[in-house]
């Protein structure tokens, strides 16, 4: 087939587009939900310093590689070292990929779809009026149910599917711009209410006073950890988006500014909750029933708090929603791209392979919370397999296959787009990529699995 004969790619249409998209894509629950409670888990400013550490030196190399990699190949995350490296077995890097957005999406929706219940409960008002026992009780119905949870699932994978159904440039880049502005609004909004909580002052101190004794080895590697999943990396996502980059766009700016995005709004989501945590006594080490218990009932004892529970609940069911289309959008591009099916039919295709996984993920805090794999339950075990073992795993591969396969020339021009940007980072790049990702990296990869001991 001659060259222009080839399908046109759909593809982003402006830098706003891309960096709505990617920015979206590494701003999910992790940021919202996750991050706040393992900084209190770990000592505050002490580990967000660590943090930020890890973004720069590892988080924002590897980000790059990944978009300069989708870009040059101009392929999903499996085509793209099928062409950057025939015949070799380079290719099981996006296989890998792949697999992850898979089992990721089957437990992230999980959890997304209790967003949406807790949207209708905070519209509701449901909260008002309990104290935290009763709220916690609240949850747990729910979570061990088995039709509601079910039901917000589906609901939730079907807005991604129709979302991602649309194509890049009038589905996800175009609600992506919607999604996302909308999402910093609402932050903001809930951090200012948190600032002027009586007693926030304590709370912002915890989460910027640095308390180094309280920073052991493990926390050090929670951070990089962290940093690492925070950013979508290892899981083909940015090697899907990279691909759909226009080649005029200077990568490394695109770069630096969708990690100042993300760790933006991570920062804002501390500020959001720990104020808040503090001015009603509650423990900044209160874990992942911080969102869900916690909140709902600091939420109803502030004033105005049914309309920031609201509003808080919105955020989270946002940010989730702009990760899952960037996860199904891994899987889509390679079954479109690979099998050659249409948009649509790979669509509706993952999206319900991805669903029925899901549901067996749901079901496991209920029903099916006896049915185990190697002692586990599937949403334990999906979410062990994606976060411990194939995201740091892919994301080693990856920084081996520039630094190492690829090579500092193809590289450079790839990122200087044919050597007319001036890329002065570049040798800094190349060398944490050569030497410092590879063992960051691993060492999180061993200690996950239980190899390393601290």
């Amino acid at each position: 087939m001659a060259k222009s004969d080839l399908p046109v790619r759909d593809s982003f249409t402006s830098k706003f587009g891309v960096i709505a998209a990617a920015a979206g894509s590494a701003v999910g629950l992790g940021n919202i939900w996750r991050f706040p409670y393992v900084v209190g888990e770990n000592g505050g400013g002490a580990f967000l310093l660590v943090y930020l550490l890890f973004i720069v030196a590892i988080g924002m190399p590897v980000m790059l590689s990944e978009f300069a990699i989708g870009r040059k190949a101009q392929r999903n995350a499996i085509g793209s070292f099928k062409k950057l490296a025939p015949r070799t077995p380079w290719y099981f890097v996006g296989v890998i990929g792949v697999a992850a957005a898979f089992l990721i999406l089957a437990f992230y929706s999980t959890v997304a779809g209790w967003t949406l219940e807790y949207i209708v409960k905070a519209l509701t008002d449901s909260f008002a009026g309990k104290g935290e026992a009763e709220i916690s009780g609240l949850f747990e119905t729910f979570h061990t149910g088995t039709f509601r949870p079910l039901f917000w699932q589906l609901i939730f994978m079907g807005v991604t599917l129709w979302i991602v159904m649309a194509g890049i440039k009038n589905g996800i880049e175009k609600y992506t711009k919607i999604l996302m502005p909308l999402l910093v609004v609402m932050i903001i909004v809930i951090c200012i209410r948190s600032l002027t909580l009586p007693g926030s002052v304590e709370g912002v101190g915890y989460l910027f006073r640095p308390n180094f004794s309280a920073l052991t080895t493990e926390g050090i590697l929670a951070a990089l950890g962290q940093a690492f999943f925070s950013l979508s990396l290892g899981m083909g996502t940015l090697i899907t988006y990279g691909s759909y980059v226009s080649k005029k766009e200077n990568l490394g700016s695109t770069v630096t500014q969708v990690t100042i995005a993300d760790t933006l709004i991570a920062m804002l989501a501390g500020i959001a909750i720990f104020p808040a945590v503090f001015a009603f006594g509650i423990d900044p080490e209160s874990g992942p029933g911080l969102v869900f218990v916690t909140l709902p009932n600091i939420f109803q004892e502030m004033a105005g708090g049914y309309f920031f529970a609201l509003i808080f609940f919105i955020l989270l069911g946002i940010a989730a929603l702009t990760s899952s289309i960037s996860i199904l959008e891994v899987v889509v591009a390679y079954l479109k791209e690979e099998l050659n099916l249409t948009r649509k039919k790979a669509a509706v295709f993952a999206a319900i392979v991805i669903t029925m996984m899901g549901v067996l993920c749901t079901l496991s805090f209920g029903a099916m919370e006896d049915v185990t794999i190697f002692k586990t339950t599937f949403f334990d075990l999906m979410d062990f397999t994606a976060s411990n073992v194939l995201l740091p795993l892919g994301g080693l591969l990856i920084v081996l296959f520039i630094g190492w396969y690829l090579g500092s020339s193809r590289t450079r021009e790839e990122v200087s787009n044919e050597n007319t940007l001036r890329v002065r980072y570049f040798p800094a790049y190349i060398f944490l990529i050569k030497f410092v990702a590879p063992i960051a990296i691993a060492i999180v990869f061993l200690y996950g699995l239980g190899f390393l001991k601290l």
